[in-house]
Parts: structure tokens; sequence; C-alpha cells
């Protein structure tokens, strides 16, 4: 099984690196998927890429599920 996270666009870093935030975790990750992703944006990410970027709502519904089942920290802002 694969599990891909919801992530909020901290810094872009390079035309296809961005730095992300998941419960005060930060990672760099490849934006060689997506385009026109901007600091602020929610993206899916799963090993290391972003795969799409995500609804600020649906970003936070899916954080919380995961918090609430222990999977992960924090919540989208």
């Amino acid at each position: 099984m694969c599990l891909a996270i919801p992530a909020r666009v901290v810094e872009l870093i390079a035309p296809d690196a961005a730095l992300i935030d998941l419960g005060g975790v930060r990672k760099e990750i490849s934006l060689a998927l997506v385009e026109g992703i901007a600091p602020g944006d929610y993206v899916i990410v799963h090993v290391g890429y972003a795969l799409a970027r995500l609804d600020p709502q649906e970003a936070a519904r899916t954080l919380a599920l995961f918090a609430e089942a222990g999977l992960a920290a924090g919540t989208a802002q």
C-alpha cells in the first residue's frame, strides 16, 4: 500500500523544488510533476514528489483524519 500525504508548500527553492511543512517537519520535495505551485499551496506528496495541488479545505480534512488516526502530527492551517 502506498501513502500520499497532504503538505503545505513553505518556500520555492528552485524552479522544480520546494520546501514543505507537515506538522512542523520540513522537507525538500520535487515539483517536477506539477505546475504553478506557489508558497501556501497544499500538495499531495509521495516519495519526495508533489503529485497534485490540493484544495486547502480537503487538506485540512485529510490531515485531521490522519491526526485522529495517529498517522501524522498537525493540521492544515
